[in-house]
């Protein structure tokens, strides 16, 4: 296997057009020490091959999509600048650019008066969008489900909001009745619906969520940092797609780039539905916004300095692959879940594994059988570590044994979780792969 490395001829051309637009500065170039440098630059590349390959097909274990080469490129070019996001004085052009970029993605949700920028990624998004909950709702309980993502709980207790979670049904998905029994006691501020969880990839159910909005008149967060591109993939079941139709009516969405979106790490991105919310945010620097009267993004936002080189490479990638549903991008969305569609498909019906629901996205999760809980835990370590030693690498997920239900009723649970085997097919090239990851599978399942 070979890196792709084409595209470092178009870099050394982008620099030099980049070059003329400061041509009349005097030279400074600086002491750049070219021996020494490769030295080290070499000792790096010798260090950096202890990795996974997560760029590789083989790689189907963690959430590690590697970015597209007009998202690294881009990157790269922008940081002969290395612009500052945080105001216009330190990223003048790369501010502008993640506007656009921003507006695009917006746009999938139809919102089109939002306000919204770039973070470091979901955590930080998360974190705002959290912080803009407590601030609208001061001293109420934010909700999330039990598999929702674990930091929902740290940041609510980073901001000092009472959290509490809400149990799931048998399919990962936040319970419904539940959820409305928690919501009659009151004091509950706003509920954080999950449209695509890290451990299993469920959607929780939002146009039922959305209908309890209206009887109890809570804030709702969307938490779509790992499906909320999903939106525009054209093969999802019925409820996923009626689940992603309704973002449009929630409070605020996030939703990672740095994921399904093909960007470098970290680039997460919060987006609020009513604008007035920046009120919270207003804050002045006497030293920062003062080369233009237009909206700084640091107006906007809690982090300070930001890269804006995350806001070059989105802008590049959106510009090479539009996020419309008949796009390229949309299609390898499709390709994604067909992926774990197909690996489902081979898991059901081959009587060495079980299985315990359809995949919604592109995660799937499976174990190989045995009579007890404690038996299944044992072989799904076995075979995660027998398919690495054959290039093949997957993830372990530690599932709850009382969401087994009766799916695997002849399975004594003699543990309160069970290790099962999670593979996120996040790369389009892996529906091309399926029969390859299969024929290992078939091996180290002996």
């Amino acid at each position: 296997m070979k890196f792709e490395k084409g595209t470092l001829k178009l870099l050394e051309k982008a620099l030099s057009a980049m070059d003329s637009g400061f041509e009349d500065l005097p030279d400074n170039t600086g002491n750049c020490n070219l021996p020494e440098i490769e030295k080290i630059l070499m000792e790096v590349a010798g260090k950096m091959k202890d990795n996974y390959p997560y760029f590789h097909p083989y790689y189907a274990g963690q959430m590690l999509k590697p970015p597209h080469p007009m998202a690294r490129i881009a990157y790269m070019l922008s940081l002969w600048i290395n612009p500052n996001n945080h105001a216009l004085d330190g990223g003048r052009a790369s501010s502008h650019l993640e506007k656009e970029a921003v507006a695009e993605i917006a746009a999938l949700f139809n919102w089109h008066t939002f306000l919204g920028h770039l973070t470091g990624g979901g955590t930080m998004a998360n974190l705002e969008a959290l912080w803009i909950a407590g601030q609208v709702n001061p001293g109420k309980t934010i909700l999330a489900s039990e598999q929702a993502h674990y930091t929902h709980r740290r940041i609510s207790e980073v901001l000092g909001l009472k959290f509490e979670s809400i149990p799931c049904d048998d399919h990962t998905k936040m319970d419904m009745p539940a959820l409305q029994q928690r919501l009659e006691k009151g004091d509950i501020g706003t509920v954080v619906a999950t449209l695509g969880t890290t451990g299993t990839g469920a959607v929780d159910p939002l146009p039922q969520i959305l209908r309890l909005k209206e009887q109890y008149g809570f804030r709702l967060h969307a938490d779509a940092a790992y499906g909320g591109y999903f939106i525009l993939a054209p093969n999802l079941n019925s409820n996923t797609r009626q689940a992603f139709a309704c973002l449009s009516k929630v409070d605020s969405i996030v939703i990672d780039p740095h994921k399904h979106g093909l960007q470098p790490y970290g680039c997460g991105c919060v987006l609020f539905r009513d604008p007035s919310v920046g009120k919270f945010y207003h804050h002045d620097s006497p030293y920062t916004y003062f080369s233009s009267s237009e909206l700084h993004l640091g107006e906007i936002s809690l982090e300070c300095s930001r890269p804006g080189a995350s806001a070059v490479a989105l802008w590049a990638t959106q510009k090479l692959l539009p996020l419309a549903p008949d796009g390229e991008f949309a299609r390898d969305l499709a390709k994604c879940r067909r992926a774990a569609l197909r690996l489902f498909q081979k898991v059901q019906q081959d009587n060495r594994f079980r299985t315990l629901f359809e995949p919604e996205l592109d995660i799937l999760i499976w174990a190989p059988k045995a009579d007890r809980a404690s038996q299944i835990s044992k072989r799904s370590q076995a075979l995660f570590h027998a398919a690495a030693e054959k290039n093949l690498h997957l993830a372990t997920f530690q599932f709850p044994a009382h969401l087994v239900g009766d799916k695997w009723g002849d399975v004594v649970m003699d543990q309160e979780s069970i290790t099962i085997l999670r593979s996120c097919l996040m790369k389009p090239a892996h529906e091309e792969w399926i029969d390859r990851i299969w024929a290992i599978l078939d091996i180290v399942a002996e």
